[in-house]
């Protein structure tokens, strides 16, 4: 049975996608390099880029990513709303689906960048296993989301410099031991640090605190997140970690030449940290080297999970090929805010790759 496959391509933190009126100005994938998915598209791939709270927790999102390829209403779901004090109901894709027609004979591609590697990999999950605490706390009306049985419409996920064990740039502040007041960073750097502050900032609208991208991106809220995903036998798992500090003798990481203003401080900060979450996990010196915003090791697969570095020639499901790491700032996979990078070529020779895990194709550009 022949299976056509659609790429999915969902933005992270203060990220927007085509349901946005701003991808039009500046697409999130191909920024000033212009619209990814139109140049994807142009070479026979079906692409697509969902929109989903930019600020909002993982669960939220992956019910707004289901809710808009299913081409239906937001379901955040009974248990989950009643616990996190907020509405159940969301936006409603029924008259704009993502996916003009998403069925058993369509699988999926989840491509995530940053915080949207975590989303895609929960609806991953949640297609699959479905969620217990909504299957009992729901009556005749339970999403299918929740339902679980529908992980065979799921080919591959794929990570894109995602927090996928957390982030230190949110856990260094956390740590009463370190003062990240002390590291030293450019004075430039600190305004443009606080206006990059201010624009992830979520929202709040009385919802329980925990249901925010922020909450998940902590350590140990992420690692705990880990523990309720997993891996999915028959998915394909990819990730793509990337960095862009140098090593000082002092053991430090600092940014390099032409990273995004806005990650520098941050980056600095990040590349000085060594210490423990609030539950004791140790972060060593291995977390230094990061991307501006997201560590290189983080990126690379959960902790703990089945991982091994890309074989082209032997990809498995169900276990993460870790990618070469790539040279580059936090959004330089998405053709850059201020510095511009030419990203088709990257992302046609990971869409083979894909197809090829999928249906055996060749593997070459990865080698």
């Amino acid at each position: 049975m022949n299976q056509a496959l659609s790429y999915v391509f969902v933005h992270g933190l203060s990220g927007w996608g085509s349901y946005d009126s701003q991808y039009r100005a500046l697409p999130y994938w191909g920024m000033r390099g212009g619209d990814l998915m139109a140049s994807l598209r142009s070479k026979g791939y079906a692409c697509y880029a969902a929109s989903v709270s930019p600020t909002g927790s993982a669960w939220d999102r992956a019910c707004e990513l289901y809710a808009q390829l299913a081409g239906t209403r937001t379901d955040y779901g009974r248990a989950h709303s009643a616990e996190y004090r907020h509405e159940r109901f969301g936006p409603d894709f029924s008259e704009r689906p993502l996916i003009p027609s998403w069925d058993a004979q369509t699988r999926l591609v989840l491509l995530g960048h940053s915080f949207g590697g975590v989303t895609v990999r929960l609806l991953a999950a949640l297609l699959a296993r479905g969620d217990a605490a909504e299957r009992e706390a729901d009556g005749s009306d339970l999403s299918p989301l929740f339902a679980g049985g529908l992980g065979s419409r799921v080919c591959s996920v794929v990570t894109l410099a995602a927090p996928t064990n957390g982030t230190t740039a949110y856990e260094l502040f956390l740590d009463p031991d370190f003062d990240p007041g002390r590291v030293p960073v450019p004075a430039w750097s600190r305004g443009l640090a606080r206006l990059m502050s201010t624009g992830t900032k979520p929202r709040t609208d009385g919802r329980d605190p925990r249901d925010y991208a922020d909450y998940d991106m902590e350590i140990d809220h992420a690692l705990a997140l880990n523990r309720r995903i997993g891996a999915e036998p028959e998915v394909y798992y990819f990730s793509v970690p990337c960095s862009f500090t140098e090593a000082r003798p002092d053991g430090t990481h600092r940014p390099k030449r032409g990273m995004e203003p806005l990650f520098v401080m941050r980056s600095c900060q990040m590349g000085a940290y060594a210490g423990r979450t609030p539950a004791g996990v140790p972060l060593d010196e291995g977390w230094r080297e990061n991307d501006g915003l997201v560590n290189t090791i983080s990126a690379k697969a959960p902790f703990g999970a089945a991982s091994r570095d890309l074989d082209p020639a032997s990809i498995a499901p169900g276990i993460w090929n870790v990618l070469p790491t790539y040279n580059g700032d936090h959004m330089a996979l998405q053709g850059g805010l201020t510095h511009r990078h030419d990203v088709l070529d990257f992302y046609l020779a990971l869409l083979k790759l894909i197809a090829a895990a999928a249906g055996g194709a060749s593997r070459d550009r990865f080698r």
